[in-house]
């Protein structure tokens, strides 16, 4: 489809950093290698909040999952899944709906091997191969259309994944392809790195991510910024409290959150209108 990357077979090189390893790391887990600790830490010294920032798109997705079981969703898609990790979406989201049905997708063959390795006995969870650049794959994967049904509402997810790609046109043509494949009354459902309040550090970071090749596509100066990100949801209706920092997204009562100045991540939801009858 124009507009789309044509994209290669992700291979295993435990020697080059991988993102999903990263965030793995800091997160404190245990599914990463030398060269991803390596790229971890020197990110960390330029930006020492980030294993926080990562605790805290964890729990932003958690609350999300349950604001859309709550809604009545029962198809999820996550894609740029990462690691499996606690607090998974089929985890919280079964909390109070058992029957909902969960595709996770990433392009990486460690994620996916693992995630299928620990949902191989879960007939409503699938873990599949798919790289974002080409939705295409992802939507038309057999594992996909067999739990989930495109003529039903669903919620896709991509938490933190559109920062890996550099190519402003190419997330441009990815996100309304997938605002194009659901029906109303679905979701989208997006968090992503701004520049705009900490704009020293995230252009450090910036050159870093592509030197240690965790971002695809030419070099960025700069992480986008908040004016760059809210046209992902298109002509969604953004869900309350609006597209802001991950962690006053509907917070929890009594949560304690981080100061606003050490959290440059946003999030919201976008749900897809229902057509007017005439």
């Amino acid at each position: 489809m124009p507009g789309f990357t044509s994209v290669e077979p992700a291979g295993f090189d435990p020697a080059v950093a991988n993102e999903a390893r990263v965030y793995d790391y800091w997160l404190g887990g245990k599914n990463n290698f030398a060269a991803d600790r390596e790229a971890a830490e020197r990110a960390i010294a330029i930006a020492p909040e980030l294993p926080m920032m990562c605790r805290e798109g964890r729990r932003f997705l958690g609350r999300v999952v349950r604001f859309l079981t709550d809604s009545g969703i029962r198809q999820f898609v996550d894609i740029g899944c990462g690691l499996p990790t606690q607090g998974s979406v089929h985890e919280i989201a079964r909390e109070c709906a058992p029957d909902v049905t969960v595709v996770y997708a990433d392009n990486d063959p460690v994620v996916v091997s693992h995630g299928q390795a620990l949902l191989k006995d879960d007939e409503r969870t699938a873990v599949i191969r798919g790289d974002l650049r080409d939705p295409d794959t992802i939507l038309d994967h057999p594992d996909l259309r067999r739990l989930v049904d495109l003529d039903r509402p669903v919620a896709v997810l991509l938490i933190s994944v559109l920062n890996v790609i550099s190519d402003d046109e190419l997330v441009a043509a990815v996100t309304a392809r997938l605002r194009e494949a659901i029906v109303p009354g679905s979701y989208l459902a997006v968090s992503h790195a701004v520049s705009d309040i900490r704009p020293e550090t995230t252009a450090r970071l910036a050159a870093l991510f592509q030197d240690a090749r965790l971002v695809t596509g030419s070099r960025r100066p700069q992480v986008r910024s908040r004016a760059e990100v809210e046209p992902l949801f298109g002509d969604l209706e953004i869900v309350e409290p609006g597209i802001v920092q991950v962690m006053d997204w509907r917070p929890d009562p009594g949560s304690l959150r981080p100061p606003s100045d050490k959290m440059w991540v946003l999030g919201g939801v976008g749900r897809k209108k229902t057509a007017r009858s005439n």
